[in-house]
């Protein structure tokens, strides 16, 4: 009695032990929900800093680089590469380096820079790696990723060989330097970062982003990892506060290869300049030197007055125009537009009404081959029964020759139809809808052809089989005859052409622009 009274005070202790956990973790969580509310409300009324784009420390494709080779507002060294849509840093080759910096120094406390670059390899890894500056100088050649040492400023790196062998890389680093710090090249520089994360930036599917953000002395970094299309999917990647860097200083981008070798190339860096929300940035114009100002003023005029005496020239030259507006004598962008839209439709009418008719001669001929065929067979079979044997023998030698007719009808029209879209295609009438017709004609004919080859197999040379007197008919016919296989082929093939042509038809006139 005493032992089951004592099991009966545990089981309530310990239930109203249970109430009171489950009671506690309930308000916990309600808490914790409650902060966590707070805290997201907090940063969705944070205004976010106006941006503002600055082209002079920017470029991007397609047209990135001038006709001699260079980058407008930007310099570029050592095996850097500029072209149309990219800047390639250095090539996948062994012991390369490579920068681009901004010719101008960035005059702006806080500003936002996001670099789209591609690094790419046929190793499992890459070497050295790739780095974005900004620095009181223009470190043109060096050894820390193609830029010189002992730089005063901050370097992001994005560093993809493994110098101490812990298998930290491909790694993300932000390392400042003050023009004293000496780079340490064999730890990757892991002693002196201020902030590090492990991101894989090699053979993306698509082009890896980098947004470096300095905002009121914090130093913010969000990565894309190149797995989708989408430009806006960053992560976040490292944040360093306190950070002071210098007011003055040059972007720049580089690279370097050293034993292993990648391709580093760099294909937009737009840079943005931000402000407390509510500030109102200068214009540009008011942050122009006057002495470049008047420099560009001048330059322009003069520009203007050698137009104005080449206009003049050009109407003395032609007096018969005179009065006429110069510019209603040349075809605007729309004109041109619209008048190649018009070419390219009357194009592709043409064509398709030339395949109209080599398909209708292509069914002409079908039909002829079918009807000597079926006329054949039944002037075969209502013969006299007398000469079974040698009748049998003649019909199936002229159904065999009925067929080697279809065979090589097949083989023509598979000609024809081949050279017809090699034809629409040298013209630029290839589209998808086009090609799978042809495809389609084509899967088709050659079954038939493969049907009517093993009937001719099946029948044998005549000369081999003996004379013999044919079995009589089962009441039901236990396979397919020859005249109802003809039928369906015949059937089958208008069908389909018909279907074809409608389709044809329906494109052409959906594709008329009048």
């Amino acid at each position: 009695m005493l032992r089951q009274q004592w099991y009966q005070k545990m089981a309530v202790s310990i239930v109203t032990r249970l109430a009171a956990n489950a009671c506690l973790l309930i308000l916990t969580l309600i808490f914790h929900h409650s902060n966590a509310n707070n805290i997201v409300a907090a940063a969705s009324t944070a205004e976010a800093p106006n941006r503002r784009f600055e082209y002079k420390y920017s470029f991007k494709g397609p047209h990135l680089s001038q006709a001699d080779g260079n980058i407008p507002f930007w310099v570029h060294s050592g095996n850097a590469i500029p072209s149309a849509d990219q800047v390639r840093i250095t090539p996948s080759l062994r012991s390369q380096k490579g920068s681009v910096w901004t010719k101008t120094t960035v005059n702006f406390d806080n500003w936002e820079a996001e670099v789209t670059f591609r690094v790419s390899g046929r190793g499992r890894m890459g070497a050295d790696g790739l780095a974005i500056w900004f620095t009181t100088a223009q470190g043109l050649d060096g050894p820390v990723y193609g830029a010189a040492d002992n730089w005063n400023g901050i370097g992001i790196f994005f560093d993809s060989f493994d110098n101490d062998g812990k298998k930290n890389n491909p790694a993300v680093l932000v390392v400042g330097n003050n023009g004293k710090l000496v780079y340490d090249h064999p730890n990757d520089g892991t002693t002196q970062s201020l902030g590090t994360c492990l991101r894989d930036f090699r053979n993306k599917p698509y082009p890896v982003r980098a947004k470096i953000t300095y905002y009121k002395r914090t130093l913010i970094v969000l990565i894309n990892n190149g797995f989708t299309p989408d430009k806006d999917d960053y992560e976040f990647c490292t944040k360093v506060d306190n950070m002071v860097i210098p007011q003055e200083g040059y972007f720049g981008i580089s690279a370097a290869t050293g034993g292993l070798a990648d391709d580093h190339d760099v294909l937009s860096f737009l840079t943005f300049r931000l402000s407390e929300p509510g500030q109102e940035l200068p214009p540009p114009e008011a942050e122009m030197p006057k002495q470049d100002k008047d420099k560009y003023q001048e330059e322009f005029e003069n520009f203007q007055q050698d137009l104005d005496k080449k206009k003049e020239d050009y109407q003395k030259e032609h007096p018969d125009i005179q009065g006429q507006p110069i510019e209603d004598m040349y075809e605007s962008v729309n004109d041109r537009e619209i008048r190649q839209v018009f070419e390219g439709q009357n194009r592709i009418h043409l064509e398709i009404k030339q395949l109209h008719h080599q398909l209708a001669v292509i069914l002409d001929e079908q039909r002829r081959y079918v009807s000597v065929a079926t006329d054949e067979i039944s002037k075969r079979q209502g013969e006299s029964g007398g000469q079974v044997g040698q009748v049998g023998m003649r019909s199936d030698s002229s159904v065999r020759f009925v067929f080697f007719l279809l065979r090589n009808s097949f083989y023509e029209s598979l000609k024809q139809i081949g050279a017809s879209q090699h034809q629409g295609n040298a013209v630029g009438m290839g589209t998808y809808e086009t090609v799978q017709h042809f495809n389609d004609i084509k899967e088709h004919l050659h079954v038939v052809k493969r049907n009517i080859e093993h009937l001719i197999t099946r029948n044998g040379n005549p000369s081999e089989k003996q004379v013999m007197n044919c079995p009589d008919p089962p009441p039901m016919p236990s396979c397919l005859g020859t005249t109802h296989f003809l039928v369906f082929v015949v059937i089958q093939s208008v069908l389909f052409f018909s279907y074809i042509m409608y389709k044809s038809q329906q494109e052409a006139a959906a594709k008329k622009f009048f």
